[in-house]
Order: C-alpha cells, then sequence, then structure tokens
C-alpha cells in the first residue's frame, strides 16, 4: 500500500483531510528536523545553530520537517516582494534584453555565493540562504535611483534595508508579516554598506557570522555581474577598468567571483573555529577580506560609482525614472483612495503608505502606472516598454 504524502507548512497551513492526522501519527517524517538540527552541532563553534535561535516574534510549533531557518527562507520565496524582483532594475533601468541582471537574478547570485562561502567556513548555510533571499525584497522600482527619490521625499528619509524588514514584518500575508527567526531580521536590516571603505570591523559588531557573509556577498555579486552588464550595455570596456583590478580579479566574471570568494573564505578562516588561539572563550573572528583584495575591491567599487552607477541618472532613462517615483509618491500621498483596496494599510502615516505601495511596483508597472496619470509623458525614454 502506498504511503500517504504529508502535507507541510509554507506560508500557510494546509488543511489536512478528515482523519489524516491521527491516520499519520507516526509517518516516516518524524525526526527530520531533530537530525537537521542534530548535524548543525558539527557547525564553527561560532556558528549559529537554528536550534539556538532567539525566535520569532510570535511562537509557532516546529516543522517536522524543516529548521527555522529553512522555513524562514521557504517563507520569502513563497511571497509576491520576492516575485517581483525579476522586474526591478539591478543598475541599468529598465534595461531592455533578456541577459541583464534582475534584482532577482542579483539575489540568486548574493545567496549562491553566500552559500559557498558557508559551507568552506563551517557556518549555517541554511541562515546565509535565508537572509541572502530576503535581504533586497525593499527596493523600489529602477533600483537605487527610485531609493534616492524616496529618501528624499519623505520626511524620515528611506532606505531598502529597513524597508526590507518593513515588507517580512509587517506587509507580507495581507499585512501580517511572514514572523521571521530575530537574526534573518537582523541580517536583512544590515545587509548594506556605504560606498568607499567598508570592511571596517566596527561596522559589523554585534552581527552573526552569517549576516556578514550575506554583507560581503552582496558586494561580491554586483561588482562581479555589474561590470559585466556595464560591458553589455557598451558603458565601459574591459580594459577601462583599473589595471590593477583586472590583474588581482581577472577579465571574465567567473574569474572575477573565484578570485574574491577564495579571498574571504582565506582571510576569514578563523570563523572556522580551527588553529590556535579560536576557542569560542576568544574575540568572535569576522568575515572579511585581505588587505590587498580589500583596496582592490574598494578601488574598483569607488570606480564604479564615478563611471557607471551615478552618470545612469543623468541618462533619459534614469532622469525618466526619478520622474516617475516622485510622480508616483505625490500622487498616491493626495489620492491614496486609489490605492488598491486589497493593499495592506498598516502605514502609520500617510507618506509611509505611499511609498508602501511604489515601492511594491516593478519597473513596467510603475511606468505604466505613472502613463495613465501623465498620458505620453514617458514615452521617448521608455518605447520599447509602452
Amino acid at each position: 500500500m502506498l504511503t500517504p504524502r504529508i502535507h507541510t507548512e509554507f506560508t500557510d497551513p494546509i488543511p489536512a483531510p478528515s482523519g489524516f492526522e491521527k491516520r499519520n501519527a507516526t509517518v516516516k517524517s518524524d525526526g527530520v528536523r531533530q537530525r537537521l538540527e542534530a548535524r548543525e552541532r558539527s557547525l564553527s563553534p561560532f556558528a549559529v545553530r537554528s536550534a539556538d535561535s532567539a525566535g520569532r516574534a510570535i511562537r509557532e510549533e516546529p516543522s517536522p520537517l524543516r529548521t527555522a531557518f529553512q522555513r524562514d527562507r521557504d517563507r520569502i520565496v513563497h511571497t509576491n516582494s520576492f516575485r517581483r524582483l525579476k522586474h526591478k532594475s539591478q543598475v541599468f533601468v529598465a534595461p531592455v534584453g533578456d541577459h541583464y541582471v534582475t534584482r532577482l537574478t542579483h539575489t540568486l547570485e548574493v545567496a549562491q555565493i553566500g552559500r559557498t562561502i558557508a559551507r568552506a567556513l563551517n557556518l549555517n548555510e541554511d541562515l546565509v540562504e535565508a537572509i541572502g533571499m530576503g535581504h533586497d525584497l525593499g527596493h523600489t522600482p529602477f533600483g537605487h535611483l527610485g531609493e534616492r527619490v524616496l529618501n528624499d521625499l519623505m520626511p524620515d528619509g528611506f532606505h531598502h534595508s529597513k524597508h526590507s524588514v518593513r515588507i517580512v514584518e509587517k506587509l507580507e500575508k495581507d499585512g501580517k508579516g511572514l514572523n521571521l527567526s530575530s537574526e534573518v531580521i537582523e541580517g536583512i536590516r544590515r545587509h548594506s554598506k556605504p560606498q568607499g571603505t567598508f570592511l571596517d570591523p566596527d561596522a559589523v559588531e554585534g552581527m552573526t557570522l552569517e549576516a556578514q557573509v550575506i554583507r560581503l556577498s552582496d558586494a561580491m555579486a554586483y561588482l562581479a555581474h555589474d561590470i559585466n552588464d556595464a560591458i553589455r550595455a557598451g558603458v565601459i570596456t574591459i580594459e577601462d577598468l583599473p589595471a590593477h583590478a583586472i590583474a588581482r580579479l581577472g577579465r571574465r566574471h567567473s574569474e572575477r567571483v573565484n578570485a574574491l570568494v577564495t579571498d574571504v573564505i582565506e582571510a576569514s578562516w578563523a570563523a572556522t573555529g580551527k588553529g590556535s588561539g579560536n576557542d569560542t572563550g576568544a574575540v568572535p573572528p569576522v568575515i572579511t577580506m585581505s588587505t590587498e583584495f580589500g583596496e582592490v575591491v574598494t578601488a574598483v567599487r569607488n570606480w564604479m560609482f564615478r563611471e557607471v552607477y551615478l552618470p545612469i541618472s543623468g541618462t533619459r532613462p534614469g532622469k525618466a525614472a526619478l520622474e516617475i517615483v516622485e510622480l508616483l509618491y505625490r500622487h498616491y500621498l493626495e489620492y491614496p483612495d486609489e490605492i488598491p483596496d486589497d493593499f495592506p494599510r498598516v502605514a502609520d502615516t500617510p507618506e509611509r503608505l505611499a511609498a508602501d505601495i511604489v515601492c511594491g511596483m516593478t519597473d513596467e508597472f510603475a511606468i505604466s502606472a505613472a502613463e495613465s496619470i501623465r498620458p505620453g509623458a514617458f514615452a521617448a525614454a521608455f518605447e520599447d516598454r509602452l
């Protein structure tokens, strides 16, 4: 006789048929989570174990099949916010072409790089993956251009890291939030890095090593793929990059990623807990790069800001993107009744509500919404999108 397939909870519990639970009280899946948690005991003494999580804002019964952090990852992946990332800009504004990086493919690359580092350093891969999958949920349409507009317009400013937290705590699941583990939320909150030097140990004080892994993985992913996209767009050539960066990082995307990941693993080896002076009573290590690679990455990031990121705002699509986000924000601030009835009203101010609705839009939805308000205003900038 076939064993009935059990239903597992992802975002919402699935009601079981009458008598189902009683007939399957001793299914073979019993103890799966405990076995996974037992495996985590062999992790680095500096790793976060899911059984030791500080927990959720609202207590829940543990999943029989997944650890707390696996459950968090799944909840994030099944959100509308995560799905919308596939139509949000990474760098180039609403690019036409199948091979440009989107906010979704960037997110997947960050999670993949993070898992590679976590596995090498014997840290908690599931926690790293959950943070990676959720770190950019709060991005506006048109990437950092949209973020800049909202930051200028909002009374208390706007930052995508904080909005990512707002999404998982308040906006998703019709305003109920995802009730994620505190370690995942804190990793999402603190993943951003300032322009310039970003390897100061003081900047990661109090962060789990897993959160630090995503913080660096984010920088490594976008640095590697943004160079590719800038070359694809004809903005730069590989020869334009600083010569010392080419020498240390290589000329191809795979070479850049491999060089960066290898350096982080070697420079952060103390995180494994192996070797002299790395007992649990010692000062916790940090996830970092070698001095040489840190200087190279900082120089390339600064060069990319100067030659690629900042000039985009001066292009026709860039100027249109800035105008669209401001138009939409001011429109919904003045006409909140035009916000769909099923949109969660969890904002405590009209300004926050307007930001919530605008931030949730994809590039194409924002363009269409702006065109409906001001017909023909953006046709020239986005002629291939309308």
